[in-house]
């Protein structure tokens, strides 16, 4: 890697980190990096709208200088396609707040009901107080086959063009309508 790192120097800057100590942490939680997936290459870009993530598709375990360059040279050209976390699918979803993951967004806003989103983190202090209130509308209205109650876990999952500044955010997308939610 230290060719590579050196071939594209003043077009990257390359850095190496774990995934368990300290900011390192914080690093592999905000890309979505675990102990499973390492080692992994990923370009963290910067830029107006915010902060996009792509990961290297290739055998990890045989990359090369050249591929590191075609990597590098894609990212600059726009070529790459972003890197967006998501948990899988939830094979039980029984509750009256359905679960929405990065992967079944789109299968669930913007289709047959209105939907009302929250983003929330696990940790936040906020999101565990409105729970209770959020679970009891989810179940006066889960017999309305026109609204949708639901939540996702914005730790864990990421949605294109859905950008989230704060705990809890609660966003409204009216049926059929996949862009320009409304934000509580």
């Amino acid at each position: 890697m230290g060719s590579a790192a050196q071939n594209n120097k003043g077009r990257i800057f390359f850095a190496h980190s774990g995934v368990k100590d300290g900011i390192q942490q914080r690093l592999a939680e905000f890309t979505g990096v675990t102990e499973e997936n390492l080692p992994r290459l990923m370009i963290v870009g910067f830029n107006e709208a915010g902060i996009d993530k792509y990961v290297f598709d290739g055998d990890i375990n045989s990359l090369t200088a050249d591929d590191v360059e075609k990597f590098v040279s894609g990212y600059e050209k726009g070529s790459l396609k972003k890197f967006l976390k998501s948990e899988e699918i939830p094979t039980e979803d029984d509750g009256a707040v359905k679960i929405v993951v990065g992967k079944n967004f789109a299968d669930i806003v913007g289709k047959d009901s209105d939907v009302l989103l929250e983003f929330y983190a696990p940790w936040c202090g906020h999101c565990k107080n409105l729970a209770p209130h959020y679970d009891a509308a989810a179940k006066k209205l889960a017999n309305n086959p026109n609204v949708l109650i639901a939540k996702v876990d914005s730790t864990e999952n990421e949605v294109a063009g859905v950008d989230i500044q704060g705990f809890p955010t609660l966003k409204w997308w009216g049926k059929d309508k996949t862009a320009d939610p409304v934000e509580y």
